[in-house]
């Protein structure tokens, strides 16, 4: 068992908020950005915009450019330059390169298809041909992981890396979330990661990479979702609406789910302001989701 292989709290604290330009900012994406600010900022730390553009297929440069634009309106300015995914391919390249010398990764013609009996998941071994297009998988092992959630708790992954091979570069030849990420927050020095719920899921084979590399994971905390009356996500998926730019009444009601009600702050600095003092994660421990109140359908 490989237990809190995550950085210490004597880190010094460097945040980020990394959306896909898949689409406009939606409620529950400004959610997330707040959270991870406000946990940077009453932490005086650094607080970094990624946009994670890696898979080709989906994302816009134009969505890009409107999610920045509307970040900014609400306050929410990276202190650093922004780092675009799709301009650094050759990293993540050279980390696979790493992990094909470790023979720990292996190509593979498998469809979606032919994983269907095996319950989408990968056996852990299949009949691949170079020749024909090929992705590369990560070969995974029994590992277990733990770690202390400040606001989920205590977490342990004990099975998640069992018959499930991710794929870190794919048959088109763009390069997985998994293994984007990994490499970019170590290349950036993020030391705490606050993100949705939904990346929990995600967390294992995230570790895993992490341990393979031999890096060390940034600090972990994940906020419950926003969710609709049939309790699914807010999201780009499920056709969440676009937010209207630089609105006090939206920060307001987004800083609401985070557990942050003001008393009529006349600025969304002054807003801003306030909620840094105020932002309290243990607020948020065991809830399970955030259902959006009928005030905000008009959100989705």
């Amino acid at each position: 068992m490989l237990s809190n292989h995550v950085s210490s709290s004597a880190t010094p604290y460097r945040g980020r908020f990394a959306p896909s330009p898949t689409g406009p900012l939606h409620f529950g994406s400004l959610v997330s950005a707040l959270a991870s600010y406000l946990d940077a900022k009453q932490q005086q730390g650094s607080w970094i915009i990624r946009i994670e553009d890696v898979d080709g297929t989906r994302c816009n440069a134009r969505f890009s450019e409107q999610i920045i634009d509307t970040l900014n309106s609400y306050g929410l300015h990276s202190d650093e330059p922004i780092r675009v995914q799709s301009q650094h391919h050759n990293l993540y390249e050279q980390q696979l390169s790493k992990l094909k010398q470790q023979q720990i990764v292996f190509p593979c013609n498998c469809t979606r298809q032919s994983l269907a009996k095996h319950n989408g998941s990968h056996p852990n071994k299949c009949q691949s041909n170079l020749d024909k297009p090929h992705s590369w998988r990560l070969q995974t092992s029994p590992v277990i992981y733990e770690y202390q959630d400040r606001i989920q708790g205590r977490l342990v992954f004990s099975d998640d890396l069992k018959n499930n091979c991710p794929v870190l570069k794919r048959k088109d030849g763009f390069f997985s979330y998994q293994l984007a990420v990994v490499v970019d927050d170590h290349l950036q020095n993020i030391s705490h990661l606050v993100r949705g719920a939904d990346l929990i899921e995600t967390t294992a084979q995230q570790l895993h990479l992490y341990h393979l590399l031999g890096w060390t994971a940034p600090n972990l905390c994940h906020i419950p979702l926003i969710t609709n009356h049939q309790g699914d996500k807010i999201s780009k998926q499920n056709h969440a609406k676009p937010i209207e730019n630089n609105h006090l009444p939206t920060l307001l009601r987004a800083l609401h789910y985070l557990k942050i009600d003001l008393i009529s702050p006349t600025s969304i600095t002054e807003a801003l302001s306030l909620a840094i003092e105020a932002w309290d994660p243990s607020k948020l421990q065991g809830i399970k989701d955030l259902p959006l109140e009928e005030q905000d359908l008009h959100f989705i």
